[in-house]
């Protein structure tokens, strides 16, 4: 299949999409899939195209085709070829509900990514990580070490050409180097408990506080500490005979689903930053 995808984002005004499709009619393109959606309020227009061409063509020469159209309007825009995988790079610590889950997502064909390698502070992953015959890489980390652990995290997205990092229950603060150094390409999950429940034990801070209501919140990697931009978010209700344990289980589930779901959306190109809000189409 000569599939790709084009993403478009740009000041609104009229004649974009008249103009998009008919660069792609002048190509004998299909459209497969498309949405769009105008921001009154950011004056912004997003515009994703899932499209085929009748002979391959490399991304590249259609990004360069597409060029004085982008110009014109000022678009932020890009075509990735829809049959490459994206090659992802999971960091995890000792909570391995989420990497399980995309291990195995990955595994069954839900999740169109290549999963390059799986890096860890601590050791204890190492077996389900082979077991999907995944390279697991331990990299222990202390105050003192952090600087030199964070560069190594870094030289393996460079070495392995990584295009998402995925935190899955990483347990590290990462450095605001770190994260200017992975900008719009790595994602964290947490409890949505925030900002009440901070610190360790979340879910039992949650019980005793008698909660109605378990949620997860996935969202870009920024300086600001659990603040990026969330690209997905989903909740589940509890009741009062749960047990913390019980709680922490059905946080567990929503945290590995959500964080799959957010993946998902930024590896098909559906996230488009408008301000400090996503726009995420389905």
């Amino acid at each position: 299949m000569n599939d790709y995808i084009l993403t478009i984002s740009c000041p609104d005004t009229t004649g974009i999409v008249h103009t998009v499709t008919g660069w792609l009619l002048e190509k004998q393109g299909n459209i497969v899939e498309a949405e769009q959606f105008g921001d009154s309020g950011t004056e912004r227009f997003f515009l994703r195209i899932h499209f085929s061409l009748p002979a391959i063509t490399d991304a590249e020469s259609l990004r360069a085709d597409f060029a004085p159209i982008a110009d014109k309007y000022n678009m932020d825009a890009h075509i990735f070829d829809a049959q490459k995988k994206a090659r992802v790079l999971l960091l995890v610590s000792r909570q391995g509900h989420c990497l399980n889950d995309l291990l195995f997502r990955t595994h069954s064909g839900q999740l169109p990514i290549e999963i390059a390698a799986v890096l860890s502070n601590h050791a204890d992953y190492a077996s389900l990580s082979a077991s999907y015959n995944v390279p697991f890489h331990h990299l222990p980390v202390t105050p003192e070490t952090k600087a030199a652990q964070e560069k190594q995290i870094l030289q393996f997205v460079d070495d392995l050409d990584i295009d998402l990092v995925v935190l899955a229950r990483y347990m590290q603060i990462l450095s605001p180097e770190m994260c200017r150094a992975l900008s719009g390409r790595a994602i964290n999950i947490h409890h949505s408990f925030l900002p009440s429940f901070k610190g360790a034990r979340p879910y039992h801070q949650a019980h005793a506080r008698g909660v109605k209501i378990i949620g997860a919140t996935a969202h870009y990697v920024t300086e600001d500490l659990d603040e990026g931009p969330i690209i997905e978010q989903d909740i589940e209700r509890v009741s009062h005979d749960m047990s913390p344990n019980e709680l922490t289980q059905v946080g567990s589930d929503v945290e590995s689903l959500v964080l799959s779901r957010a993946v998902k959306a930024h590896v098909e190109h559906r996230i488009f930053l408008n301000g400090q809000r996503t726009v995420v189409f389905k």
